[in-house]
Order: structure tokens, then sequence, then C-alpha cells
């Protein structure tokens, strides 16, 4: 079995749910906090021991890589200033010279054409996908749980969350087969079914371990909803020949694509901030006290 050492982070996305911030700044560049959504998921990534972060990206996208960059002129400012400690947080950050790559998508053909558009990047190895509009939250993270998972299963792993058996029609759900560690065998998947119709109340939250095998797939997949290359619709040929196995994720998610949850997400992290949580709980209880009742 090949250990998982590549990640892949489809960031070509246009973020129009967000304009007219994202006319200027990528949308994985908005920050939570102080750190932007991409660096959530970068984190996530290293800390399941990912060695080589690979991202796809599009027009205007050159701030992501601008980013993930040594910036000699900042670090120079920070070190004459004293400044250690920022200094610091920056190196940590830091990719290691040849461990960040970068390869563009060029077309909006959806998440399937994202992860064909790093094949060359990842090779004839297994890899895991985040998508970077999802940024997850718990004391070990999502893809950590799921790495060791596949060092047990092999094959492919898909996080996957409960949610309302009335909301199934929403999401792609997968159906539950026999459990085995952490996770579950994936028996089957089907995409936004109505309740009546669903195999179960789990869906598919935004993390993948897949074998290179989907490339080949992709490669030939003809569109699907939306005219775009579906990553489902390849997944669900690949089932045919390998296995799938899910990872149910118990922590926080936050779909940082809404501005709800892009909201929610800068609540939640602030809160585990021990730093600066006191004072943000009295501003927001503040805040709501003084809200007009016709705006609650």
């Amino acid at each position: 079995m090949k250990k998982v050492r590549k990640a892949v982070f489809p960031v070509a996305g246009l973020g129009t749910r967000f304009l007219p911030a994202t006319k200027a700044i990528p949308k994985e560049m908005l920050t939570v906090v102080d750190r932007p959504v991409i660096q959530y998921v970068v984190d996530e990534a290293r800390e399941a021991g990912i060695e080589h972060l690979i991202f796809v990206t599009g027009r205007n996208k050159g701030v992501i890589e601008d980013y993930f960059d040594i910036q000699v002129e900042l670090s120079n400012t920070l070190a004459e200033r004293g400044k250690m400690t920022e200094l610091t947080v920056l190196d940590e950050l830091q990719p290691r010279p040849g461990t960040a790559s970068f390869t563009r998508q060029q077309a909006p053909l959806g998440l399937g054409h994202a992860v064909w558009c790093a094949r060359d990047l990842v090779g004839n190895e297994p890899f895991a996908l985040l998508l970077p509009d999802m940024i997850m939250q718990d004391t070990r993270s999502c893809l950590a749980n799921m790495v060791e998972l596949y060092e047990q299963t092999g094959g492919n792993i898909i996080s996957v969350e409960e949610c309302d058996p009335k909301d199934t029609a929403k999401y792609g759900i997968v159906g539950k087969g026999e459990t085995i560690g952490s996770g579950f065998r994936i028996d089957g998947m089907v995409e936004k079914p109505a309740p009546e119709d669903a195999p179960s109340n789990y869906i598919i939250s935004g993390r993948y371990i897949l074998q290179p095998e989907i490339f080949s797939i992709l490669e030939t997949q003809e569109r699907g909803a939306g005219n775009e290359i579906q990553l489902t619709d390849g997944m669900l040929k690949l089932a045919k020949n390998q296995d799938f196995y899910a990872y149910p994720f118990t922590g926080r998610t936050f779909d940082c694509g809404s501005k709800e949850g892009f909201i929610q997400a800068n609540v939640a992290f602030a809160l585990w901030r021990q730093d600066i949580r006191d004072r943000v709980i009295h501003d927001l209880e503040e805040i709501m006290n003084n809200v007009e009742p016709n705006h609650r």
C-alpha cells in the first residue's frame, strides 16, 4: 500500500457568491479571524502527514501562489523591528522549497476536471483531495483520521457527515455497509435522492483519498450536472472495480463558500482562540442586545 503523500486543492472557482469582494481577492484568501480560508485547509493536510501541496488554480489566483512563497521584504522588516513572534508564525506556515506546486485549470469545467488537471503532478499514487471552501473544526483533523482509516483498508476514502433525513435531496448520499475501524464500507452513492429513496443520511462532505485510476476515468468522463465533469460520476465508475470506505466526521464543518458559513466560521474559530475568546463573547452579547427587534 502506497502512502498518501500528496494533496490536491482545487482553487480555480470564481467565488461569485462573495462579489464584489472576490472581484479582486480570491475567495480562498478571505480571512477567518487572521488566516486565509486556504490556510486552514492546508493546515489540516499537514497534520495528516501530507508532504506535497498541489493547487489547481485559474486566472487572477496569483495571490495564492504569492501567499505560499517567501516575502523577503516583509521578513526583513519584521526582523529589523524585532517582531520575532510574527516572523516565527510566518516561518511555520511556509512550505519547504519544492513542496508546493501550481497548475492551471484554464476552463471552468467542474470539480472532476480540476482533479484531472493535477494528474501529472500526482502521478501513479494515491492522493488526498480537499475542497477549500469547507473548513473543519475538531481536536484532530478530519484528514488525519481518514489517513488512519486508509492505512487499515486501502482503497478510496470519503469523509461523510449525517444530515437531517428529510434533507437528503440537497446532497450526495452514500450507502452504509459493514463497519470497519473508525468507518464503514460504502455500498452505494446517489446524487441528491429523495428522502424515501436515500440509502442513508450520510452526506459527502468535502474530503477524499482517491486512487490514481480516477484520472483515466475523468479523462473520458462525459459532462454531467451543470454541464460540468462531475467527480461523483467518476467515483461511481471507479467503485465498480475498487472499494470505497467512509469516515464519519463528527466535528463541525463550515461552508465558507456561503456568507452564512463564512460568518459562522469566523465566530467559531474566534471562540477557539484563548487570546481573544472572552472579548469576542462580550462583543457578541453586546451586539445581540442592541439589535433592533425588526432585524432579529
